[in-house]
């Protein structure tokens, strides 16, 4: 049947289409409503406005954004009220809704946000009245109005349901454990290191052990907490490896609708990229020629993880293409199961237009010893170095090269030194660090490593020689070598025989096992102190073996009772309630007393070490009951 519109009551308010307020500062001029005369809407039947639609960022805002936002406009047109119109039941009196429905010289919003402003004492509501009433009359005039201002605003399209989350096959958090990981992720960050005052442990600190321990007893992360882990791997990148193992595929749908977490997308191997199944080939290809950089970045990654020649074969496919800081990014790519089968592909990198390209290439060919460039450092090394047998004992004599040729610089080495730095010793350095250990055994009489580093350097290149050995040694990751020049960690030099400071000692280091490595230092920390092995302790595995931790807290009860300054050991008493056994506790109690302090101590020293020894006994302990709560699940 055919509806026949009903007659226009011409006293009849007109409904207008109103698109959404913008926002006008108070006080602005009223729009002249004679200038944009309201237009009728027809009766369609759907209730749809003729206006403009609202933006996308507001359609759906909650109707105080919209009270807010309109604030000062002026903007609106709408006749008068009729002379005889009702309250609406709930609502404001008549004569608010009669006054709020006609438009003033200053506009009925801005009569309202002033009202609000000022307070009701002092301006009256806009058709209401002084007195105890006035401020409820003045809400329900705001409420009528907005409800005026929308009703000509049409609908937003409804945007399309999320396909579901991915299920966590994974077992659940105990109840305890996940009690305790929202306690660590609503904490506030501390000061940095172990300076801060007071006992209460800081929680965030304790936030990448208790992730390590939930990952590696396999557990599932409770869904209501996947937004605060996000945000917490987004604010330390050293969190994330670990934050988004243990929030799982959830976090990854999650972080795919929220921009803010797109990091999880492109730090999780398979996140943005295509993962391994049917296919999987033809839709990394497809990613790798559309995708943004930080993906292709994270799909190469990927990829070479469990595809290596896969992965070098999709770099090769674009590689004359890409920009020169590009190709470096996707070339550092390579660290991860650097193989022979590479070779070809950085020898022909090594002819590459960018000279931090050529860089990386040659630094990657030399960490492969059988490699030609390898070979080629070799001989050039081995024609600087040779051994003087006429000298009691003999020495090692070093003639460093006179010119940087093209072959020189094909293979990675730079020319130019940085500032302060000879030509010679910086050409010299860069043979010796990129030429395999194996060639001085052979080119110095037989000698091993020991016996090498033990000989004499003449004309003061010591130095210049063990240093770059050093870099040899952590590059090649070779352990006989990082023994020899570590020397024995009681040695009185605390510098050993061949590194030139404790950053190369702590590189170096990290070529030995944990337990090794924890021994070294243990005995580094008894011979030579606290002072100068924060740099070694970061090294050492976690929690430090028994040895370690017991010689790290001698050496603080140690320097306690002699007075010493007690911030100069703040980073380290810092690392050890992180990193200390918590089985070391009772051990602790003993220091926790005010010590009497001798007449040359630093003031307040006493105080401050109980204090923070009475902070290393409570983090202690609630790492121990941390460990118990997710063992309690397993």
């Amino acid at each position: 049947m055919t509806r026949t519109p009903a007659p226009t009551d011409t006293s009849a308010p007109t409904p207008t289409t109103v698109p959404w307020p913008s926002v006008v500062p108070t006080g602005s001029p009223p729009t002249d409503a004679t200038a944009s005369p309201a237009q009728p809407r027809a009766d369609t039947g759907t209730g749809a406005g003729t206006g403009p639609e609202p933006d996308a960022d507001t359609a759906d805002s909650p109707p105080g954004a919209d009270a807010v936002a309109g604030a000062g406009t002026g903007a609106r047109s709408a006749a008068p009220a009729e002379a005889g119109a009702q309250p609406v039941p709930g609502g404001p009196p008549a004569a608010s809704v009669a006054h709020v429905s006609g438009s003033g010289p200053g506009g009925v919003w801005e009569e309202l946000i002033t009202s609000a402003l000022l307070g009701t004492d002092r301006r009256t509501p806009p058709g209401g009245e002084r007195g105890p009433g006035a401020a409820a009359a003045l809400l329900d005039a705001a409420a009528a109005e907005t409800v005026r201002r929308r009703a000509g605003l049409r609908p937003a399209r409804a945007a399309g349901r999320p396909a579901p989350a991915p299920e966590d096959p994974r077992p659940p958090l105990p109840e305890a454990a996940a009690r305790r990981l929202t306690m660590l992720l609503t904490d506030r960050p501390g000061t940095a290191g172990g300076g801060r005052r007071g006992s209460a442990p800081d929680l965030m600190e304790l936030l990448p052990q208790w992730l390590a321990t939930a990952n590696a007893r396999g557990f599932a992360a409770p869904p209501q907490t996947l937004p605060a882990l996000l945000d917490a791997a987004r604010g330390r990148t050293d969190l994330r490896p670990a934050a988004l193992k243990f929030a799982g595929p959830r976090a990854l749908w999650l972080a795919r609708l929220n921009p803010d977490w797109r990091f999880a997308l492109r730090a999780t191997p398979g996140g943005g990229t295509a993962p391994p199944g049917s296919g999987a080939m033809e839709r990394a290809r497809r990613l790798w020629a559309e995708g943004l950089f930080a993906e292709r970045v994270a799909l190469l990654a990927a990829l070479r993880a469990r595809d290596a020649v896969g992965a070098r074969e999709l770099l090769a496919s674009t590689w004359a293409t890409e920009r020169a800081e590009d190709r470096l990014m996707f070339l550092d790519s390579l660290r991860t199961g650097l193989e022979a089968a590479d070779e070809p592909f950085l020898e022909q990198a090594l002819a590459d237009r960018s000279r931090n390209v050529r860089a990386t290439a040659a630094e990657l060919l030399s960490a492969l010893p059988r490699s030609a460039l390898a070979a080629r450092m070799a001989a050039r090394a081995a024609t600087c170095v040779s051994l003087d047998r006429t000298r009691t004992p003999p020495a090692i004599v070093v003639e460093a090269p006179h010119e940087c040729d093209a072959g020189m610089e094909r293979d990675g080495v730079v020319a130019k030194p940085p500032a302060g730095r000879g030509e010679r010793s910086w050409w010299f350095g860069q043979l010796v660090e990129a030429a395999p250990l194996a060639t001085w055994p052979d080119r110095l009489a037989g000698r091993t490593a020991e016996e090498i580093v033990a000989l004499p350097v003449s004309d003061g290149w010591q130095g210049e020689l063990h240093a770059a050995w050093c870099r040899a040694a952590v590059r090649q990751r070779d352990g006989v070598w990082a023994r020899a020049l570590l020397g024995a960690p009681t040695a009185p030099d605390a510098g050993g025989p061949g590194a030139v400071s404790l950053a190369e000692r702590a590189k170096l280091l990290g070529t030995l096992g944990a337990a090794e490595r924890a021994e070294w230092v243990a005995g580094f920390i008894a011979t030579h102190g606290l002072s100068e092995a924060f740099q070694l302790l970061g090294m050492c595995g976690v929690p430090w073996a028994t040895p370690l931790g017991r010689a790290v807290v001698d050496a603080l009860n140690i320097a306690r009772d002699a007075g010493s300054y007690p911030w100069s050991f703040s980073g380290v008493m810092g690392l050890a309630e992180r990193c200390l056994d918590p089985s070391e506790a009772g051990r602790l109690d003993g220091l926790l007393a005010i010590p009497d302090e001798p007449e040359d101590a630093s003031p307040g020293a006493g105080g401050y070490w109980a204090e923070a020894f009475q902070r290393l006994v409570t983090t202690l302990r609630l790492r121990a009951a941390m460990a118990e709560e997710l063992r309690a699940g397993s």
